[in-house]
């Protein structure tokens, strides 16, 4: 019986202390801090270009390697983080890589409430405040779209189809405003519903490899709109 409490009592502790672990870290800076760390000095003219995001970005790698394969491209993209965890690494995982350009794809995770409630001015403050931060550190900015979606299978009924369009529009008023390069991945990947297209998606919000095929190349147009003014 007392082997039994004892088992119970380690069982809980340790879970607790999980627990509290991950509720310290909870923009989770951890993830790439290794690797941050081994990351090998830029060199002037490799163009390091950071992928800074949530599920959307950091799936893009095991989804699409060939995209990553043999570029200066840097994913740090987390799943499930929104806006506000983003911002809060950013310094770690964006600014302290002295890349050339960052490219900033978020906010979905934010319409589907997965840190609490946010209001789109909420969401776009902190997106303008990450490329408020890569432009004073002298980092070329790309603004990208969030894509579209009609639902969240994880969340459902949160009808964010009308606020993703609103958001884009906030983002690509603020890009244009300030001489930053606005990515538009939403009108290529959206269906009549606002809703991603069936192709390109198996859940309605992640890519899978045709829809991140579609990315490429729109992607790799911004980059080198930047890199062509050098």
């Amino acid at each position: 019986m007392k082997t039994k409490k004892l088992t119970y009592c380690i069982l809980f502790l340790s879970i607790f202390m999980g627990q509290k672990t991950k509720a310290q870290d909870w923009a989770n800076l951890n993830k790439y801090q290794n690797e941050n760390a081994t990351l090998a000095i830029a060199e002037p003219g490799k163009n390091r270009i950071v992928f800074m995001g949530d599920s959307i970005t950091e799936f893009w790698s095991p989804t699409d390697p060939d995209f990553f394969s043999g570029k200066p491209y840097i994913n740090r993209g987390i799943s499930g983080q929104t806006t506000p965890q983003m911002l809060v690494r950013f310094r770690a995982d964006v600014i302290a890589l002295k890349p050339e350009i960052v490219l900033i794809l978020a906010g979905i995770n934010d319409i589907a409430g997965n840190t609490g409630p946010s209001t789109l001015d909420m969401i776009k403050d902190n997106i303008f405040s990450m490329a408020e931060l890569a432009k004073a550190n002298h980092i070329k900015v790309i603004l990208c779209s969030v894509l579209p979606a009609y639902d969240f299978p994880w969340k459902p009924n949160q009808n964010p189809a009308d606020k993703v369009v609103a958001l884009n529009r906030m983002i690509k008023e603020y890009a244009e405003a300030n001489k930053m390069v606005y990515l538009d991945y939403y009108s290529a990947m959206a269906n009549e519903q606002k809703g991603l297209k069936t192709a390109y998606s198996g859940d309605g919000v992640h890519p899978n490899k045709l829809g991140y095929q579609v990315m490429a190349p729109l992607a790799e147009k911004a980059i080198n709109t930047i890199l062509s003014k050098k």
